[in-house]
């Protein structure tokens, strides 16, 4: 049922279309997006048997992370390597990347990400409050900041999910993920996007939410 279920939310993903300057890199039009579903199936299978109960909900996939991967906040060296300190992306998964993954440079984000919540001891569920790939119409490799609209387009995914995992709390990282949630009516806490020097940030951030018991591990 749980296989179904995680089979079901990739294909409902995956039918939505690709627009100028929004591209869903799951969709069936390209053959290489179907390692990027395999990939992400992957990842929420594991997830599920790790029983994460806090949501982190980034903004969208960067062109040099889950836009090549398919999964949150990684990149293409954490596939290429060991496991992570949790036990996941290690050999012999099944995960594998897309050819064109080659010649992109890995996105630091998800290497500063992955980084922190090894510090913290602190494994959640990652998503993005719009889970496609937003960029710069006819700049494949920008990346856009989601407009209202691309995360409205978003929201029954992450609430799909959160359903799914039996989440009990979710935390915006970065104010487009909690613009997105106060439109749905979830006033969840923000900390910092750990992107471009917010490092030191986003760790505190989830520091003060562990410690004051607003999330649990």
């Amino acid at each position: 049922m749980v296989t179904a279920s995680v089979s079901d939310f990739v294909e409902r993903l995956a039918a939505v279309p690709t627009v100028p300057g929004r591209n869903n890199f799951f969709d069936h039009s390209v053959p290489e997006n179907a390692l990027r579903r395999r990939n992400l199936e992957l990842y929420l299978k594991e997830l599920l048997d790790r029983s994460p109960k806090v949501l982190l909900l980034g903004e969208a996939p960067g062109f040099r992370g889950m836009r090549i991967t398919g999964v949150p906040f990684t990149n293409r060296t954490m596939f290429q390597g060991p496991a992570n300190s949790f036990g996941l992306f290690g050999p012999g998964k099944g995960y594998v990347l897309p050819p064109e993954a080659a010649d992109v440079a890995a996105e630091p984000t998800a290497t500063v990400m992955w980084d922190v919540l090894a510090e913290l001891q602190f494994l959640p569920l990652l998503w993005s409050a719009c889970p496609w790939h937003t960029h710069i119409p006819g700049k494949p490799r920008s990346n856009r900041t989601p407009t209202a609209a691309d995360a409205r387009l978003g929201t029954p995914f992450w609430q799909s999910l959160a359903k799914l995992f039996g989440i009990d709390s979710v935390v915006a990282v970065g104010n487009v993920a909690h613009h997105s949630l106060l439109f749905s009516g979830v006033d969840a806490p923000k900390v910092r996007h750990p992107s471009h020097g917010g490092r030191a940030g986003f760790k505190r951030g989830l520091e003060e939410l562990l410690s004051a018991g607003v999330i649990g591990r």
